[in-house]
């Protein structure tokens, strides 16, 4: 094999939910990425859990193919299910009525079991496939034929459906953590070897499927500039619950302890913080920048920036944003979970798990200047984040992984098999 491209002449199969501007959505174009550099042909398969979107029926897919135009440099198919496999019998007993109970893992496994394959599929051979979320596996399997399958978990699932059910009206009883979990473990048991984004996911599943081969595999993150600098002490973050509670115990509790310190806020957030506690926004509406379009210019003019996490779960991918600045950072710890990384040794993060030690510490950096494009580019947390959690590190270690994978199947390609 050429060293370089080790998997020059393999074919890949990713197969992931049919969605876009997500999280998941990135995480599979980094894999896309990832695979083309190690020189294999990528084949994409979005899967949807909605009714009625079969393959054939072009103009359904219309709005997923202009959403995601990334997908066009390759190979890509479709999978969902016909409208009539949601009228079956079978499907109203087994998936909807547990559905309307809230059984979140039922319907998206439910869907994509019945989902149809774009006929160009039928033969297609694939030396290994890459799936994404437990409930693809169903098309996983049926692509497979004999090649082995890695499946990224994408957290706890059943912990997520827990969160998502609460409050909301589904009939009783309502489905347990337990039952939605045991549906998630039954489809994740069918794959070869688990990947996992996090290290609390990888723990988890660890005890949960002690029989599996599990590998902790950060998703890879585009860098961004280590310079030039400028003056602006930032706080980058998007509109999700945990990181309003964040950004509301920063403006309440530590601003005011730092009165002469001016943030500049990036990201929806705003709109988050406006809605839970209008008199806080109004008094720092001045801080809110807002939505930009290239992150790199909020870090590349920046001399300072901040993570005040006081909740939220798995891999926060600003934080591992902010670490590629190699900005100096003042930081919660929490703003570091889910990395097997003890932020503590990071010659300039500056930990802070209460109010007034994070604004002496904002106080006492806002004073220092600013830090040059080779001390940004030489920290500490420049090189956590070229070990872990770029782009060549992230393609090294699945390279690592795919190999015997591959090796074990020894698939030749079948004459033939590839898509017009």
């Amino acid at each position: 094999m050429n060293g370089e491209r080790p998997f020059a002449g393999k074919r890949v199969a990713i197969v992931h939910p049919a969605w876009h501007s997500c999280g998941t959505y990135q995480v599979v174009i980094g894999q896309i990425e990832a695979w083309t550099s190690l020189g294999a042909e990528v084949v994409t398969i979005a899967c949807s859990d909605q009714p009625g979107f079969k393959p054939s029926r072009s103009w359904i897919w219309n709005g997923y193919r202009k959403a995601t135009p990334e997908l066009d440099a390759h190979e890509r198919h479709y999978a969902g299910a016909p409208l009539h496999a949601v009228l079956e019998p079978a499907f109203l007993a087994k998936v909807l009525w547990p559905y309307i109970h809230g059984d979140q893992a039922v319907i998206r496994a439910g869907m994509i079991s019945r989902a149809m394959l774009d006929g160009r599929l039928s033969n297609e051979t694939f030396d290994l496939v890459h799936c994404n979320h437990f409930f693809c596996m169903p098309v996983a399997l049926r692509l497979a034929r004999g090649a082995k399958i890695l499946l990224d978990s994408h957290d706890l699932q059943a912990r997520q459906f827990t969160i998502m059910n609460e409050g909301a009206p589904w009939l009783r009883p309502l489905a347990s953590y337990d039952q939605m979990l045991a549906r998630e473990l039954d489809w994740m048991a069918r794959a070869d070897v688990l990947l996992h984004l996090n290290a609390e996911e990888d723990d988890a599943f660890r005890a949960l499927l002690p029989q599996k081969k599990h590998v902790l595999l950060y998703p890879p993150v585009p860098a961004v500039p280590t310079g030039p600098g400028g003056d602006e002490i930032v706080l980058v973050s998007s509109w999700n619950r945990a990181n309003v509670e964040s950004a509301l115990w920063f403006l309440r509790e530590v601003a005011p302890r730092a009165p002469q310190v001016c943030v500049r806020i990036y990201g929806s957030v705003d709109a988050g913080v406006r809605s839970a506690d209008a008199a806080t926004y109004e008094k720092y509406r001045g801080w809110f920048a807002g939505r930009v379009e290239r992150i790199d210019d909020i870090y590349a003019n920046a001399k300072l920036a901040l993570l005040p996490t006081t909740s939220g779960t798995g891999l926060s991918i600003k934080s591992v944003e902010a670490m590629a600045s190699g900005l100096p950072l003042i930081a919660t710890a929490h703003a570091f979970r889910g990395m097997n990384i003890d932020p503590s040794r990071l010659g300039n993060v500056t930990l802070a798990e209460d109010a007034e030690t994070f604004a002496a510490a904002l106080r006492d950096a806002a004073a220092r200047p600013p830090s040059t494009a080779a001390q940004r580019s030489a920290s500490a947390t420049r090189a956590a984040y070229d070990a872990h959690f770029s782009e060549e590190a992230y393609a090294r270690q699945l390279a690592g992984i795919a190999t015997p994978l591959i090796a074990a199947t020894g698939r030749a390609p079948v004459p033939g098999a590839r898509a017009g």
